[in-house]
């Protein structure tokens, strides 16, 4: 099972999620279904539809897309990452909400942590594989 966090003085349900360089920090409390990003809408700062579908899908998993804010802080990384992220640190709020969701949580694969990171750079290579130009002459 996964840990149960609250917040000690309203309650709020709290989960962080991870994804690359991303950090997620998730708060769900009952509400009536509204999702702030860094102070914003969720459609003003994930343009992409399929950003928010990563967001949406796993409310729409556990059954309370009408029912709980989201008030969710995120930095770090690109949009992908981060949207990824939000699921992730979603995923393990709502399990603290209300344990009966973790098996539909795991189910999804929504608490599985995404573990690609990117490539260090290693010492005599342009990047992290890839070696410089060899000249003939």
């Amino acid at each position: 099972m996964i840990a149960v966090k609250k917040d000690k003085i309203n309650g709020d349900a709290l989960g962080t999620g991870r994804r690359k360089s991303s950090v997620a920090r998730v708060r769900v409390r009952p509400g009536s279904g509204k999702i702030t990003i860094n102070g914003k809408s969720i459609e003003d700062y994930f343009v992409n539809d399929q950003h928010r579908y990563a967001i949406t899908e796993t409310l729409e998993a556990a059954g309370l897309t009408e029912s709980v804010d989201l008030l969710i802080r995120v930095s770090g990384g690109g949009m992908t990452g981060q949207a990824g992220a939000v699921r992730m640190g979603l995923a393990r709020a709502l399990c603290s909400h209300d344990e009966a969701l973790h098996d539909p949580m795991r189910e999804g694969s929504f608490l599985t942590r995404d573990s690609r990171m990117k490539e260090r750079k290693k010492p005599g290579l342009r990047g992290a594989r890839r070696g410089v130009q060899f000249s003939k002459r």
